[in-house]
């Protein structure tokens, strides 16, 4: 089992990117070659290069073995390490929420899932409780081996104060 821990300045400023962030999700279950990861994620395939060149060299992502593609071409197929999971970027969360509103766009509004909002008034040692499980619960579905066949599914939570009472001065 990895230990959390904090990204470097290279490694914060790699996890700073949503467009990285989503080349390490469409990386995580099967290699891309960029040319596949630019199809993917709808990106000119030099602009994709260089993110890709900057995960390989932070250590998000692997280059495999080389492998012929189209027309006998050369490509290097890339696969995410999974070390984002593990590594804490103070400048990640503007990141992961421009991942996550480019992923959730493209999902039809019917096959979204269960999505809630909720807000919380509890006693700080409680929210250190909530905050505990939520982690634990998360940790132990992260750690469970990852199923080829199942459909893959995307989680997003942010747990933030609530500024709503702020601006009604209660």
């Amino acid at each position: 089992m990895h230990e959390h821990r904090d990204a470097t300045d290279a490694e914060a400023r790699a996890l700073a990117s949503g467009v990285r962030l989503r080349i390490l999700r469409a990386t995580l279950d099967e290699p891309l070659t960029n040319r596949e990861i630019a199809e993917a994620l709808d990106l000119n395939p030099a602009t994709c290069l260089h993110h890709v060149r900057t995960l390989v060299d932070t250590g998000f992502l692997e280059a495999l073995e080389v492998r012929r593609g189209r027309r006998g071409a050369r490509e290097i197929p890339y696969r995410a390490t999974g070390k984002s999971w593990y590594t804490r970027s103070p400048v990640g969360a503007s990141s992961m929420l421009e991942a996550f509103l480019a992923e959730i766009a493209l999902v039809p509004e019917d096959e979204r899932g269960a999505m809630t909002r909720l807000g919380l008034r509890l006693p700080e040692e409680q929210m250190e409780e909530f905050r505990d499980r939520l982690h634990a619960l998360i940790m132990e579905f992260h750690d469970r081996p990852r199923d080829p066949d199942a459909q893959p599914w995307s989680f997003f939570l942010s747990l933030h104060p609530d500024t709503s009472q702020r601006r009604t001065g209660r």
